[in-house]
């Protein structure tokens, strides 16, 4: 009987977004013809994941200074003994310090396929980690992009990514498993403790000054004499929280703007919102964008280059990024629109959702990769 194709995916630390990309790549795999494990850097699962698919997790607990400068050869060495005596076929690795120990391994190890997936952008700006992809990458590499601004970002740094190793597959949800743990607007309203009888214009992120959680806290007081019924609600928890309650009490927004903190799976959540709003300045792929859509919302986000095609074409609404009085305009004009207007558009939105971003479509385009990859070590 022939053996297993053994996969590894190696992921930073565990991580709802992440953790939940790598769980639907690791399901496109047919159990009879793979074996997959999936490594956390830093630390593991934590109980959310604990209804995942992936069929085996190793926990390496390193710490993050571990992984840094010098110190990176020790985990180096654990990393090469653990892949050498599992003979890994394929190594997919997500985001830029895991990337950049299979790039460094993959020079010692003899490993068929070797996947670097980037999620974001601006990991490749420093002229060292550049320097580094340009010299590490081998014949047996391929980076994947999580979207076309990925893509274009990675070519454009010259850094060894070009057309030919650089592969776009677009994130993508589970949009029946979303659902299904979706929360009653009345249910997700009282587990949040934000108003029942509101219109909240609802974004879930980071507090981190490029999601431009700022931008909606300033358009909402623009807003705030003509709309008296509307808030803002931020699930998410980040470093610029001070920055965030400052403005709240610039503007008297008190009891009008809700920084809700982290929530566990806050896609269980996405029905409290009346609209979903993602003013990032950048993006990799907009994951919560889709689980906005996913709740049957009317969106509206920035016009940056991950936002864009995706909004586009009566999809959503679009603003310039950046811009304050585009975005309370934008927010002004949708909420003149009726209650039945803007479920309207809720509905458009979650059937481009359903027609482009298939799960079962994403699974097979990994998948895929992954044989043309093994066929061209002749392992297939």
């Amino acid at each position: 009987m022939k053996r297993k194709y053994k996969v590894l995916q190696l992921l930073l630390h565990c991580n709802d977004n992440i953790s939940g990309v790598a769980d639907e790549i690791a399901q496109g795999f047919p159990e009879n013809r793979f074996e997959v494990t999936t490594a956390f850097l830093c630390d593991g699962p934590d109980p959310v994941l604990k209804e995942s698919q992936l069929s085996r997790t190793v926990k390496f607990n390193f710490r993050p200074s571990d992984l840094k400068g010098v110190k990176r050869y020790k985990a180096l060495k654990v990393l090469y003994r653990h892949c050498r005596d599992q003979q890994y076929d394929v190594i997919i690795a997500h985001r830029f310090k895991p990337m950049n120990l299979l790039m460094l391994l993959n020079h010692f190890l003899d490993i068929p396929a070797c996947i670097g997936v980037q999620h974001g952008i601006g990991d490749f700006d420093r002229f060292i980690r550049r320097y580094e992809a340009k010299i590490l990458m081998k014949r047996n590499w391929k980076t994947v992009g999580v979207s076309r601004a990925v893509c274009d970002y990675l070519i454009g740094c010259r850094s060894g990514f070009q057309h030919r190793n650089t592969v776009k597959i677009n994130n993508a949800i589970d949009i029946q498993r979303a659902e299904g743990v979706q929360l009653s607007r009345g249910n997700a309203r009282a587990e949040l403790n934000v108003p029942l009888d509101s219109v909240i214009l609802g974004a879930i992120g980071r507090l981190v000054p490029v999601k431009g959680h700022m931008l909606l806290i300033k358009a909402l007081s623009k807003l705030q004499v003509s709309f008296p019924h509307v808030h803002v609600a931020i699930i998410g928890e980040g470093r610029s929280r001070h920055e965030l309650e400052a403005e709240i009490d610039r503007h008297g927004l008190h009891g009008r703007v809700h920084l809700l903190g982290h929530h566990d799976n806050a896609i269980k959540y996405v029905k409290a919102f009346d609209v979903f709003v993602m003013p990032s300045l950048s993006e990799g792929f907009p994951l919560a964008l889709l689980e906005g859509m996913s709740g049957h919302l009317p969106v509206v986000g920035s016009d940056i280059e991950s936002l864009r095609p995706i909004l586009e074409g009566f999809v959503g609404r679009l603003f310039k990024a950046g811009c304050v009085d585009s975005l309370a305009e934008t927010l002004k004009n949708l909420l003149h629109c009726s209650e039945k207007q803007r479920q309207e558009e809720g509905e458009r939105a979650y059937a481009h959702l359903c027609a482009v971003y298939d799960i079962a479509d994403y699974r097979n385009q990994y998948r895929d990769l992954v044989e043309e990859m093994l066929s061209k070590g002749h392992l297939l």
